[in-house]
């Protein structure tokens, strides 16, 4: 079985042992405290359970990151699995219906397979490096808005700095903030949005990486906040600033963003 094909039986199952826990409060009960420093909830434990237990089952990959249970070894298969099994955890436990199963793989270092299912809405997004992006089967391509003033955004700041999202607010046509970044950034490559910019810095590599090879692979430019390369290292307490757009908009976003990596 093709590895995104095995994904899309992972997100079956995610979805069905989640569905009636998506608004109710045991979604939100802590059980743990994850690799990442967050405490775990309870529906991200359901999830990850059933990615990890398939993937120990099935040999799919030689190990796997996830924010919950950091780096794990896996007893067969090739390259590493980065898998955040609820993105947007906030909402599936406040029942608002924008979360996700987020799965990409690295392969000697370079991500080559991605895997995107809204768990809301059962919408698929995929990636493979060097062959495209698709929703539900059909290829997806960035949208053409090349000026700010017309351009829909998803803008994430630090909390206690609001300040730092005002040069770019201002000029945009739409702000959005959805609160499931994988999503998001597969958004961005089906066009959906024009694109995503986090300021905060805590934007970790289980977040990012299926988003990442979806908008690239669609058309997408994606750098940091000083418009070098995204670099993780695989420890999921690390974060990232980042910015993800149609790239007809990105140098004028990274220029209104000036300086901003440096406080």
């Amino acid at each position: 079985m093709h590895f995104l094909d095995s994904c899309a039986v992972m997100a079956d199952k995610v979805e069905e042992a989640i569905c009636g826990l998506a608004g109710d409060p045991r979604a939100g009960a802590v059980v743990g405290m994850g690799a990442d420093g967050t405490p775990t909830k309870y529906i991200d434990k359901v999830a990850e359970d059933i990615i990890f237990g398939y993937l120990r089952d099935h040999g799919l990959c030689s190990g796997a990151i996830s924010e919950e249970a950091g780096r794990c070894d896996m007893p067969s298969g090739e390259g590493t699995v980065i898998v955040d099994p609820i993105d947007g955890t906030s909402n599936a436990i406040s029942g608002i219906p924008y979360y996700a199963l987020s799965i990409a793989r690295e392969i000697d270092g370079h991500p080559e397979e991605a895997f995107i299912r809204d768990l809301a809405h059962h919408e698929t997004f995929t990636a493979l490096r060097g062959r495209g992006a698709w929703l539900d089967g059909r290829p997806i391509r960035v949208s053409e808005t090349c000026r700010l003033d017309k351009a829909t955004v998803s803008l994430y700041g630090r909390r206690y700095q609001p300040e730092s999202l005002l040069g770019l607010g201002k000029r945009i046509r739409r702000w959005r903030l959805l609160g499931a970044s994988a999503l998001e950034l597969a958004y961005v490559g089906a066009g959906r949005i024009d694109a995503f910019v986090d300021l905060r810095g805590s934007l970790r590599i289980t977040d990012a990486a299926a988003g990442m090879l979806i908008c690239r692979e669609a058309g997408g430019l994606i750098s940091g906040t000083d418009n070098t390369g995204i670099r993780y290292s695989g420890d999921v307490r690390e974060g990232a600033r980042l910015v993800a757009t149609n790239g007809l908009l990105h140098a004028e976003i990274i220029g209104t963003l000036e300086g901003y990596h440096e406080n």
